[in-house]
Order: C-alpha cells, then structure tokens, then sequence
C-alpha cells in the first residue's frame, strides 16, 4: 500500500512534467560531459574498461530519451499512465545513477595514487548536475544522490582497506573531507528544492491571479455587452425622435429650441457610435465578430468610402479627393467591416483638418500588396505615439480642452479588424504637416478570389 501512495501522481503533475522536459533539454550536455570525460579516462587509464562502462550510460540516456518521447502526449489527468510514468522515471534514475557509480568507480580503481581526484570530481559534478537539475521531485532527487552517496563512500574507503592507515594518515583526511563534500552536496540539494518548491508555488499564485483577471475580463464584457445592448433601443428612439422634431414635421419650432435640440442631437449621436464601438470591441475581444470574405475591388471600396462621408465633409469645409489603381485591384475582406474602417480613417481626417483643407484618398498596387491610404493635412502626430494612437480608450491628445472629441476606440477596433483579415493598418505623420493613415491588403488574382465565409481567430 505504501509503494501504491508513494508512487501515486496526485498533486504531482506539473513536477513530472518539468522534470522529463528539463531532462530532453539537457541530454545533449549530460552526454557531452560523460564522453569529454570518457574520453579523457581513456587517455591515461584502460580505455577498453572506460567505454564499456561509457557504452552503459549512453543506454541508460536512450532510456531516458525514450520515456521522454512516450511522456510527451500525456495531459497530466490519467492517474495510471502518470503512476506507470512516475515508475519509469524511479526505475531510470536508479539505472542511470548506478551506470554512472560504475562507471567513475572503474576509474578509481585503475588510480594506483591515493586521493582518486580524477573519479571523485566526477562523481562530484554528477552529483551537483543532479541537484541542480533533478529538483522537481524530492523522491528521485534522493534515490540519485543515495547511490551517489554510496559510490563516494565506497572510493573513500577503498584506499582505506587498501593501506589500512593510522588516523595520523592523509588517507583518513580525504576520508574525512569527502564525507563533508556529502554534507555539501546534501545542503545545496535542499537549497536547490526549495527554491524550486518557492517558483512553483509562486507559479501558482500568478496562475490564480490570472484566472480571478480572466473572469473579471469575462464578467466586464458580459456587463459591456448586456449595457450597451439596453442602451442601444431607447437611443435608437431618442435620435429618431429628436430628428423628427429638428425636421419640424409637427410644425415650426421656437428659434431659441433649435440650439437645444441641436445640442442633444449632437451628443445623441456621439452616444449612440460609443455604444456601437462597445458592442464591437466586446464582439472582438469574446471572439464573436463574424466576418465574412469575399472577392473585392479596392477601387470600389474606397469610393464607397468617400461617398459615405461626403455630407460630412461638405458640413465641416473639407474638400476629399481621390485617385484609384489600374485594374486588379481586388483584395478579400468583409465588405461591412472594411467601409467602418474605411469611415473612421475618414472622419478622423475630417476631424482633424482645418476648414478649407484637403483630404486625399488613394489606392495603389504595392507589387503584391494593395494599399489604400487617407491622407490629411491636419495637425500632425507626435513621434512615438503608436500606443495612445491605437490603443483601447486613448487619444494622442486626451486632455480636457482637445479640440475633438471621440471614445478613443475606433482605431483599436479598426486595427483588430484590420488584423483579422491578415492585413496591415500603420501611419506616418509630421507635426504641422499632415499624416497618412493606410491599410495594406494581399492582392487577389486567379482562384484566389473565391469568396470564403469564416468568423475571426
């Protein structure tokens, strides 16, 4: 019973794991460490005796590697193929540990002087290599080191019945420095455990952080969704009807009530594209946007784009022009999701003009790439302001008193928009001058165009 409930891999699955992933990574430096050493053994002693020890450890490595490559598909939640693995790793260690004994131990008896400085560092950095890397789990790092244990008493007390000494003799102070090179070994083996147990539990306390994070993440964007959906139906209404009486089909209105309804208009709207940016990047984030690709020209949806925008443009005093490519000009995207991109690369532009300037629209072949590019000649962006430009909330200017207004969402939405059609958004931009704002699309051509239906990653 109590070889079930020590071998039993409850509670101890993450330590198995570890400790057979840091054992295929180490292979190749433990074998590296064992032939150098071979090899320089053989030099000075009987180099048939080394590598027919060295050929026993490069077995007990194989074994290693193997149990490595079996462990790999195992999850960490069936019991019996943990417990079956924990019994290989126990059976491995002793094997490999014992190989290695045998293997320093032949070597100390072909030293014909006393002291065995050569077998005992050896043995030594085996042994500091297995505390250093054999930590995950108390149970084999103690089975490791017993064996070592037992091979370097065994070579401290081999010139010892050899010579049978007086306790004045230098053989019974290595006996004696060797057993405090056990108690060495023994204290920087803990050390090395309870670091590892101290990471694991800290591991675990960030996992927990992380998963609390997840479900606060979760339950804000329930609150998001649920909020923004209430919202979006009585403002629906509320717009409808303040259109209605700004159209004074009930009749003229005061001219001191039209300032007002102006007003409340205005900030109905602003209302009503927060709610709908909310709705979007809730739609983003539970990975619920649905897009839908098909084969289209570029050409047609910038001008599409350009239209859309035009009362506004004539409203605020901008003039927006356009140029197109040649023919071939098709990418693939979801149409919809495109335009809003398009629209707000658009009506940021506006934004920021001045009355009487410019906006340009343009598409271009990029070799095998399609560029569509709005050009304004606005105020300018400051340099390194990638993360307040496309971030969630934020605006390069976010001050109380900036001169436009927004919810700081858009171009965040656009870009993960843009980025789950595997496409490119950037901008350049000068201070005083103007910027480019500009997606970049794959160019479509032959079999290539078939429309595609897919909801983002």
């Amino acid at each position: 019973m109590f070889r079930i409930d020590w071998f039993k891999p409850d509670g101890r699955e993450q330590n198995i794991k570890d400790y057979i992933a840091l054992a295929n990574q180490l292979v190749w430096q433990r074998q590296g460490s064992f032939f150098a050493a071979a090899v320089l053994a053989a030099i000075y002693f009987d180099a048939l005796t080394i590598f027919a020890f060295y050929a026993v450890v490069v077995v007990t490595e194989v074994l290693d590697v193997l149990l490595g490559r079996q462990s790999k598909t195992w999850d960490g939640k069936d019991p019996v193929r943990g417990r079956r693995i924990f019994i290989r790793i126990a059976i491995n260690t002793v094997l490999s540990a014992l190989a290695i004994s045998a293997f320093i131990i032949s070597i100390a008896h072909q030293e014909t002087s006393t002291g065995h400085f050569t077998s005992l560092f050896f043995l030594f950095s085996a042994s500091v290599f297995a505390s250093m890397y054999n930590s995950q789990m108390l149970f084999i790092l103690v089975l490791r080191l017993s064996i070592y244990g037992c091979a370097f008493l065994y070579i401290a007390l081999l010139d010892v019945v050899r010579y049978l000494p007086p306790l004045s003799s230098p053989i019974w102070l290595q006996f004696w420095t060797i057993i405090f090179v056990l108690y060495f070994i023994a204290d920087i083996s803990l050390k090395f455990y309870l670091s590892y147990q101290r990471q694991q539990k800290h591991m675990s306390l960030i996992e927990e952080e992380n998963e609390d994070t997840k479900a606060a993440l979760e339950v804000k964007s329930r609150f998001l969704a649920i909020v923004s959906h209430e919202l979006r139906t009585p403002l629906t209404s509320i717009v409808g009807s303040l259109e209605i009486l700004r159209s004074e089909k009930f009749g003229a209105l005061p001219d001191n009530l039209k300032p007002v309804l102006n007003i409340a208009a205005r900030n109905s709207a602003r209302l009503t594209s927060l709610v709908e940016d909310l709705l979007d990047l809730q739609k983003l984030e539970a990975g619920e946007m649905k897009l839908y690709f098909n084969t289209i020209d570029a050409n047609d949806l910038a001008q599409e784009a350009v239209e859309a925008v035009s009362g506004y443009a004539s409203k605020v005093g901008v003039e927006v022009t356009s140029s197109f490519c040649d023919e071939g000009c098709d990418i693939s995207g979801d149409r919809g999701r495109l335009i809003q991109v398009l629209n707000n690369l658009l009506s940021n532009a506006l934004k920021f003009s001045e009355d009487g300037g410019a906006v340009h629209v343009h598409v271009e072949k990029l070799g095998e790439k399609i560029r569509i590019s709005v050009q304004d000649e606005g105020i300018g962006i400051p340099q390194g302001s990638e993360e307040a430009v496309f971030g969630k909330f934020s605006q390069v200017d976010a001050s109380d008193i900036r001169k436009v207004g927004g919810t700081g969402l858009g171009l965040n939405i656009s870009k993960q928009i843009i980025e789950r059609h595997g496409a490119r958004i950037d901008y350049v931009s000068k201070l005083g001058v103007g910027s480019v704002f500009f997606v970049e699309f794959d160019r479509v051509t032959g079999k290539d165009g078939s429309d595609a239906a897919r909801q983002a990653a």
